[in-house]
């Protein structure tokens, strides 16, 4: 077997028993915790006027559904049996809805606000922080590393009450301005759709979610760039290109190209932990994403919910990792050739 067979072969084995263990964790997990979707439930339903008689044959029914009478190994098997064919129960929360149906709804939400956020930061960050090292001591370096350390340390929920005061409550105070809507993806009397109406209305409520992730997020790569290229910058093959007489624009291709590896592995774990969005965030701004669905789903117990959530998570985040071992072999030509002479 060729060595690049075998580097798949392995990867592939490796990421389908990293799967399945980490499927268990999240089958247990939520057990662990006392309580369960269906006291829950009936915790809800005592307050309201049905009788006795009903409410205990509503949770006989719910006991059934969520195989809560069944003996837990047997649960686990049914569990991963059910998680390879893709289906992923019923909520309790919802009242019988399908999970899938749920992350249907609530993931392109997350997505379209998570994914360019950091991307857009990844990509601007580390020119920026490539730059800023390869510029040491000039006042853009210390500009950019200043702006950098302080926006880093910014929290995000803290940084998304401070935009949401500025920018949509103050102005509306101050000038009867309604410049910003301060939370909701979209005005709750509209449908989704490809209108003009929705679409403008979307991309307002988009901004503040979207700053008060991407600026946090663009202060860390700027750091861990600017650091990794210093290093790169103390390699010997940049001194010997410099007395060569290698043109600095040349030279600053060669750190940026070589510091992005790590970067990269960072990235990926960063888009892989995005469906689950920034609870907090997501909270703050009503933002109808997965961190948001699972945030409810830990509320109340719901199973099928965290499980469903959970299952989406860890995939992503071995897919992302399984997909940046390729990207590495793409960007650094010494894995390329160390397979070749394999």
């Amino acid at each position: 077997m060729k060595p690049i067979y075998k580097f798949i072969f392995t990867k592939i084995l490796i990421l389908f028993i990293t799967y399945f263990i980490a499927l268990s964790i999240a089958f247990i997990l939520p057990r662990v915790v006392p309580g369960n979707p269906v006291q829950s439930l009936i915790v809800n339903l005592a307050a309201g006027s049905l009788s006795p008689e009903l409410l205990d044959e509503y949770q006989q029914t719910l006991v059934r559904i969520f195989e809560l009478n069944e003996p837990l190994h047997i649960q686990f098997i049914n569990f991963i049996r059910r998680s390879f064919t893709g289906d992923l129960g019923v909520s309790a929360q919802a009242y019988g809805e399908p999970v899938v149906s749920l992350i249907a709804k609530h993931l392109p939400w997350t997505i379209l606000l998570l994914v360019p956020a950091i991307t857009i930061a990844w990509f601007i960050g580390n020119y920026l922080g490539a730059r800023a090292s390869y510029k040491r001591g000039s006042i853009s370096e210390k500009v950019t590393v200043a702006t950098g350390m302080v926006i880093s340390q910014i929290p995000y929920y803290w940084l998304a009450m401070t935009l949401i005061f500025a920018l949509a409550i103050l102005p509306r105070q101050l000038w009867r301005v309604d410049l910003l809507p301060p939370g909701s993806a979209y005005d709750p009397t509209l449908e989704p759709s490809l209108t003009l109406e929705f679409i403008t209305s979307y991309l307002r409520h988009y901004i503040l979610p979207f700053l008060s992730i991407l600026l946090p997020s663009l202060g860390g790569w700027i750091i861990s760039m600017r650091v990794i290229a210093t290093m790169e910058l103390g390699s010997p093959y940049i001194s010997y290109s410099d007395n060569l007489g290698v043109k600095d624009k040349i030279l600053f291709r060669y750190v940026l190209r070589n510091s992005m590896l790590p970067q990269v592995t960072a990235l990926g774990i960063q888009l892989g932990f995005v469906l689950t969005g920034q609870i907090i965030t997501e909270q703050i701004f009503n933002y109808q994403g997965m961190g948001i669905l699972l945030a409810r789903a830990l509320g109340v117990r719901d199973y099928p919910v965290i499980q469903g959530v959970f299952m989406i998570l860890i995939g992503t985040v071995l897919l992302a990792n399984f997909i940046v071992d390729f990207v590495y072999v793409l960007i650094d030509p010494r894995i390329r050739l160390g397979y070749r002479r394999d």
